[in-house]
């Protein structure tokens, strides 16, 4: 898991590059997923635990993908919310040619979910919930054809504050 910190006080700690102050995890997916591990962090920088309600347009929010390629077949995907709002990751495909971050958000702040493949919104759950809190983990797995993915956190406003990222499934 390329960019995670260290045990720290029971808590591992994460470290995402250009983020300061990053909540801690406290719980961990299990280390015997099926299949392709991709480690997806979700990051909403410059706020606090203390913010609540609907996240604003413009607030700096940040989803990675690592590693951003993998084969055909089953992959799990291990979401780590360090950030200090409850988040998700929604696996949508992208058509050809099209490029992650195009999708046009509702008057709703969401994008629109037709054709999702999964997702991992369960706080230290697998597969779909409430949200991912705050220094939480989720995960899902799912079997990918080759292609495209677009991830996504479709909370209110959070596609449009940054929080997407493709995954390409080679064959």
């Amino acid at each position: 898991m390329g960019g995670s910190g260290g045990v720290m006080g029971g808590l591992r700690a994460a470290s995402t590059p250009g983020v300061g102050m990053a909540a801690r995890l406290s719980c961990d997916a299990p280390t015997a997923l099926p299949g392709n591990r991709v480690t997806v962090r979700l990051v909403d920088m410059g706020m606090s635990r203390m913010m609540g309600g609907v996240a604003p347009m413009g607030a700096p929010m940040l989803l990675t993908v690592d590693p951003a390629t993998v084969p055909t077949g089953q992959v799990s995907l291990v979401v780590e919310n360090t950030g200090w709002r409850t988040h998700e990751v929604v696996i949508l495909p992208l058509a050809p040619g099209v490029a992650a971050g195009q999708r046009v958000p509702g008057a709703d702040g969401t994008v629109d979910e037709t054709g999702s493949l999964g997702e991992a919104s369960g706080t230290c759950a697998a597969g779909a919930g409430d949200g991912i809190a705050s220094g939480s983990v989720g995960w899902v797995t799912v079997t990918l054809a080759p292609g495209h993915y677009e991830l996504v956190c479709n909370l209110q406003n959070h596609y449009a504050d940054g929080m997407r990222q493709e995954l390409v499934v080679t064959g």
